[in-house]
């Protein structure tokens, strides 16, 4: 059974409220929160933060020298990484880019990744990252949809994307990285033929940036939704947006000083972070929580081809990681690794994650694994840039069920199925408020209609509050399960699993019932070396919650479960398993 944690004598030395006060009215603080009126809505917004992310790109010249990107023997400086942006930035100008044309991101975590992003920022593009995991008509989709002008794409991508470019009116022009092929097609260039590889940036031009000027209620990207249902939709993203996103992740950790009564500690310059990336960049998590800030505060991102948590103890130890997560999953199996003991991982700050529910029990593992350590989970989707709610150090240890508060940019609220606003611990849809909502989706009126109403979020998650205001997310309304008329919440039979010493990875779905109507069904993945039957864990539940939401059968996979590039289980594809 889990123990209750230990925090600190008399915390929370401070409410969240006073806390967020006291940072809002610091003398000459970052968090100064100011209202302005966005597209006809009221919005609080950080008045010191930068107006746009080439000014967030402006930040990193002092980090010249300093490692930036790392992926597995290649290692780009900021200043190697600055000359490619600026040679790619002019090129795609001359390639006939305008401001808000969109140029899409077609690869895998890579060096150029970055560079493209930044370079389309500078030239005033739209940036349009696509789903790397996706299919070549999907891939068709994204292009056609957004109407892109210019893609840049690495070798995989494009051997999906070939056959699919004559359906594709808008583009005009592709860039090819990592092809060891000749490409005939007139429209098709090699990336390094620009650029060169990542390991000759340093020897490119210094050069100097477009100056293209940036509002920031400009269109900065367009991050497609995970499209659980129907086509998936781009949330087109403001230079706001992404700005006021990392700035609500650095309040987060500053309340978390105040919270335990310290002072915030002044910034060392001469001391850089480092974060191990396990989430793609085209997911907004990848993106805006991870890349764009390490380019403000000059930190070095570590890459892996894909999540392997072997490799991934080896790269802690060896770049003296600071910052690790991504989604629950990653953080249990670094800390049930089998060889944990052989590394040195001292150098580990945080664990943070996001994009899937976790277990309880998971923060005070990680406790026991690094009680130094300051852990942490959040809540966001598409439509709110990434992060929107932040649960970190103490108060997660102290409420580990949730995914924490908004920003004093931030407000939240829990809506009944009338329309109601609903009091404290009743559980309705969360809606969400603040700088970091998207502007529209791309070309769906309809759509941003239905989403989007007064400022306001409809996020399809049923939540509560509690009477601190910690936001507890329920369960996605679409995968509520009722069982002849009771409601079951999968996350609550989910966590009743993940409490079980054994279970590394669950999921909940529903399966037909001729008179119930459905009824709840597990799939899980065990720890490696631990063993569990379908009756033990069915007993286990059963000890936890009401029976009539034990799930009546439990399968075991192999392997964890299948996920989309968010992290997100994709429990469709779990359906199969029970005959569905």
């Amino acid at each position: 059974m889990s123990t209750a944690p230990q925090l600190p004598p008399g915390f929370p030395a401070m409410s969240i409220e006073q806390a967020h006060r006291l940072l809002m009215s610091a003398p000459a603080s970052p968090f100064e929160v100011e209202e302005k009126v966005i597209r006809g809505v009221k919005i609080k917004t950080w008045k010191n933060a930068p107006p746009s992310l080439a000014a967030v790109f402006e930040a990193s010249r002092p980090f010249g020298a300093r490692d930036y990107l790392v992926n597995e023997d290649e290692r780009v400086t900021f200043d190697a990484h600055r000359r490619a942006v600026v040679k790619l930035a002019h090129q795609l100008i001359a390639d006939g880019v305008k401001k808000g044309d969109r140029v899409a991101i077609i690869m895998r975590n890579l060096p150029e990744w970055s560079v493209a992003f930044w370079a389309a920022v500078h030239a005033g593009a739209i940036v349009t990252p696509l789903n790397a995991w996706w299919t070549g008509p999907e891939l068709e989709y994204g292009l056609t949809d957004s109407g892109t002008k210019i893609a840049i794409a690495d070798a995989e991508r494009w051997e999906r994307l070939r056959e699919h470019v004559n359906n594709c009116p808008d583009l005009k022009r592709v860039y090819v990285s990592r092809s060891s092929e000749e490409i005939a097609d007139p429209r098709v260039g090699r990336l390094e033929d620009v650029i060169g590889g990542p390991t000759r940036w340093a020897t490119l031009p210094e050069g100097t940036l477009p100056t293209m000027p940036l509002d920031p209620e400009d269109d900065a990207t367009i991050f497609y939704t995970s499209g659980t249902t129907g086509k998936p939709k781009g949330a087109v993203i403001t230079h706001r947006n992404i700005v006021s996103n990392f700035f609500n992740a650095m309040c987060a950790q500053a309340r978390s000083f105040l919270r335990r009564g310290e002072m915030l500690p002044a910034p060392d310059p001469t001391v850089q972070k480092a974060t191990l990336i396990s989430v793609p960049l085209f997911h907004a998590t990848g993106c805006f929580a991870i890349m764009i800030p390490a380019v403000m505060a000059g930190s070095k991102i570590v890459m892996q081809r894909k999540w392997n948590a072997d490799q991934a103890l080896e790269l802690i130890e060896r770049e003296k990681i600071t910052n690790a997560g991504g989604v629950p999953t990653i953080a249990w199996q670094i800390i049930e690794h089998p060889r944990f003991h052989e590394f040195d991982l001292s150098s580990l700050e945080s664990i943070s994650y996001g994009g899937a529910p976790s277990a309880p029990e998971l923060v005070r593992r990680m406790k026991e694994r690094f009680p130094l350590i300051k852990p942490g989970q959040g809540w966001g989707m598409t439509e709110t840039s990434a992060t929107a709610t932040s649960n970190f150090a103490e108060d997660y240890e102290r409420k580990p069920s949730s995914c924490g508060v908004p920003s004093p940019t931030g407000e939240v609220k829990i809506v009944g199925d009338k329309g109601q606003t609903l009091g404290p611990n009743e559980v309705g849809e969360l809606w969400y408020r603040g700088p970091i909502v998207v502007r529209c989706y791309w070309n769906k009126p309809e759509a941003t209609a239905e989403t989007f109403v007064d400022g306001w979020v409809k996020t399809g998650d049923l939540a509560k509050i509690d009477e601190e205001g910690f936001v507890y997310i329920v369960d996605r309304a679409k995968d509520m399960l009722i069982r002849g008329g009771e409601n079951i919440y999968c996350v609550e039979v989910e966590n009743a699993l993940y409490d079980h010493p054994a279970v590394m990875d669950a999921a909940v779905i529903g399966i037909p019932h001729r008179t119930l109507g459905e009824e709840p069904a597990a799939v899980v993945h065990l720890k490696p070396g631990m063993k569990a039957s379908e009756e033990e864990l069915r007993h286990h539940v059963a000890q936890k919650i009401a029976a009539f939401k034990v799930p009546v059968k439990i399968a075991f996979l192999p392997e964890t479960l299948p996920r989309n590039a968010n992290g997100k289980i994709m429990k469709r594809d779990l359906k199969s398993i029970f005959g569905g």
